[in-house]
């Protein structure tokens, strides 16, 4: 994302606020994966899912079973791991998985903590669903000269997940300091309206891409 916005001609400041962590237990997780096979589909839901699933799996992966990814970034991850994406769709996001998948077993593969919107929707059209925590976003203390860069003014705070919005929050308030606010799609706006925040901008694609589009619409526009 950094790369994109020096291309565009814009100075990025680095301001973590989450860590991907994998999890205290992780039994339930090697308990599913040893038996993908009692399965039909897998879903994953983000890059990080991937590279930590596929380091316990080990090569060892069913050939009947069916790979779903929430979007690009995900499916290309899978692909890099020699693994066929089955369905991806169209509308990035957790819901939209689920008009791809209409019968049989499914695991999904999510953080901790995840909207359980997916798997209530599988379960409404009595499929079996199980969701299993891959890993979990801890929140982190910026350095003090992002905080400095933030508060000495930015143009546009940018955030790609509601878990950066909490996380944030909990660091600052709903305080930009006079920034514009652009999130990567609607869950993550949403997560950002409910906390106060005003959203200045929604990437139309749910992409690290669409979110450099958008703030580039907003600000073509100023």
């Amino acid at each position: 994302m950094c790369q994109l916005l020096r291309q565009q001609g814009a100075v990025p400041v680095r301001f973590p606020v989450i860590r991907i962590c994998p999890l205290e237990d992780t039994r339930p997780l090697k308990a599913a994966l040893a038996r993908l096979k009692d399965y039909d589909w897998v879903v994953f839901t983000s890059v990080n899912g991937v590279r930590i699933v596929l380091s316990e799996v080990r090569g060892q992966w069913p050939n009947s079973l069916k790979v779903a990814a929430i979007g690009p970034a995900t499916c290309h991850a899978l692909q890099m791991q020699g693994l066929r994406v089955d369905y991806m769709p169209s509308e990035y996001r957790a819901e939209r998985i689920s008009d791809g998948i209409d019968q049989g077993r499914v695991l999904l593969l999510r953080a901790q903590g995840a909207r359980p919107a997916l798997r209530q929707i599988l379960r409404a059209r009595g499929l079996h669903a199980k969701e299993v925590s891959v890993y979990y976003a801890a929140n982190v203390q910026p350095p003090a000269a992002a905080f400095d860069a933030l508060q000495a003014g930015v143009d546009a705070v940018t955030f790609t997940s509601g878990s950066t919005v909490h996380s944030y929050a909990q660091l600052c308030g709903n305080r930009t300091w006079g920034a514009a606010v652009v999130c990567i799609g609607p869950v993550t706006a949403s997560a950002a309206s409910a906390l106060g925040f005003t959203v200045h901008g929604v990437a139309a694609e749910y992409t690290i891409d669409g979110v450099i589009e958008s703030l580039k619409g907003l600000y073509a526009t100023r």
